[in-house]
């Protein structure tokens, strides 16, 4: 997840004291706004917590009233530690910064607690109605939709629920992974489009868990579901012969077979992102870019309209970091 404040706003308090909300974004869509103070008194407990050896440098308070170029220096210095907390393998995972963040945004929504229904979609499109609270966090939902299906409380931990955005050509991009600092039902409630829905996939890339998923008859299910469901948008790649197998096992109902079968085939467990442009190996190169199977692979498009395919082994991933130009 890549945290990032890339404005500022001036806003005004219940007594009509103006001051300087900084919008905390969560890979580019709004997560919520907060103030210096509330951002210091979370600095405060974490270092209270965990000591000042492992806190980042937090920028310094100020007596005068900042003039816009130390708002904008604020900002700048504000996100460089949003980012190391949050890359820190201790202290990003903290409920400490976890509350904090679920907190405010649930403050920044204006959304109240509130008992609701939430609806969860599967890979086939089928939905999962859960009744849940407004503040209830992503391991919570998970839980509920788990339960709701019957899925055994061991085998919850191979699946997560995914922010998903529907296209108009019938495709869909997965946003992201909901995390741990945030409230679903606000999270896709803020996003005002009904474009987006919140899907159910599993979370795991080695295919080696598959047979322990499929030791269950919910498990498989919704294994099965979501290999059909990446055959079908064309992420998985299947020939003549494959398909016409595929096909006989789906009629058969073998969905053992049909699972084992997809997994000796192309990009069997990855997810594709939207096609984006590069300047690697030239300038206005198009290139898709899958995940899966302890890589990154992609496919580009060279201005010649020569394709050309390459991946990068991924053993372990610490940030990802996004700049626009």
């Amino acid at each position: 997840m890549h945290f990032s404040i890339p404005e500022t706003e001036v806003r005004s308090d219940e007594n009509g004291s103006t001051y300087v909300a900084y919008n905390i974004h969560v890979n580019g869509v709004l997560h919520c706004r907060v103030r210096y103070s509330q951002l210091l008194g979370l600095h405060e407990q974490i270092k209270k917590e965990y000591g000042n050896n492992v806190v980042p440098a937090f920028p310094p308070k100020k007596i005068f009233t900042l003039t816009p170029a130390e708002v904008d220096q604020r900002r700048e210095q504000l996100e460089k530690y949003m980012q190391a907390v949050r890359q820190d393998p201790i202290l990003g995972s903290s409920e400490m910064f976890n509350s904090f963040l679920r907190k405010a945004q649930q403050e920044t929504q204006q959304i109240p607690t509130e008992e609701v229904q939430l609806e969860i979609y599967l890979s086939n499109g089928q939905k999962v109605k859960v009744n849940i609270l407004t503040s209830d966090q992503t391991e919570d939902v998970l839980e509920a939709v788990a339960s709701k299906l019957d899925l055994p409380d061991e085998l919850v931990g191979y699946f997560s629920l995914f922010l998903v955005q529907e296209r108009g050509d019938g495709g869909c991009t997965y946003v992201r992974k909901l995390q741990e600092f945030e409230l679903p039902y606000v999270s896709i409630t803020s996003l005002h489009s009904p474009d987006y829905r919140i899907v159910l996939r599993k979370s795991y890339w080695d295919t080696a868990y598959d047979s322990d998923v499929m030791d269950d008859s919910v498990g498989l299910n919704l294994l099965y579901a979501q290999t059909v469901s990446d055959i079908e948008r064309g992420w998985i790649l299947v020939n003549k012969e494959q398909h016409r197998q595929l096909k006989s096992l789906q009629e058969k109902g073998s969905k053992k077979e049909f699972i084992r079968l997809a997994q000796t085939l192309k990009y069997y467990g990855y997810i594709k992102f939207d096609p984006c442009i590069t300047d690697f190996p030239e300038k206005g190169c198009h290139v898709i870019v899958g995940a899966g199977n302890n890589e990154l692979n992609f496919h580009v498009k060279l201005p010649s309209d020569q394709m050309k395919e390459g991946s990068f082994k991924v053993t372990r991933m610490r940030c990802w970091r996004v700049t626009s130009s």
